[in-house]
């Protein structure tokens, strides 16, 4: 009779366990987005883009997250409300730039490399990371770095 009870309660609890796996199935550990944003942040603190040697975080520092500096010693703000300010005008060039134009200009430029192409997966993960960073942030387009 004891073995019965025991088998019963077994068989309850693995129904049990059945209709929690029905109600609830496994999800994928991995976000694509998550997986975005952290290949965009390997990229910015690593990539060097075939250019000089230098990466995103050699002026942008602390992975853009506070005040950095260009090789000439001239601060530059954080990038952490960087996608909630493009697209913006740009003086220099005479053009409103997005913020894919605005990676695109900083790899070639300050980097001296060659940019991921708009729509490829690594300018996709670089903006994904740099979205990340604004996270929260009120959209002000056309705004100031800060």
């Amino acid at each position: 009779m004891m073995m019965k009870n025991i088998w019963a309660m077994w068989l309850s609890f693995g129904m049990g366990l059945l209709s929690i796996a029905i109600a609830f199935p496994m999800v994928s550990a991995a976000n694509p987005l998550d997986e975005s944003v952290q290949a965009g942040k390997n990229l910015f603190m690593s990539a060097t883009f075939a250019g000089n040697g230098m990466n995103c975080n050699s002026c942008h520092m602390a992975g853009g997250t506070t005040q950095g500096a260009l090789p000439n010693g001239k601060s530059i703000p954080s990038l952490t409300n960087a996608a909630a300010i493009f697209p913006r005008y740009n003086k220099r060039m005479d053009a409103v730039l997005t913020l894919q134009d605005q990676v695109h200009n900083c790899i070639n430029g300050a980097l001296q490399g060659t940019p991921p192409s708009h729509e490829s997966k690594e300018m996709v993960a670089l903006i994904s990371y740099l979205t990340s960073l604004s996270q929260g942030k009120a959209i002000d387009m056309g705004g100031k770095p800060k």
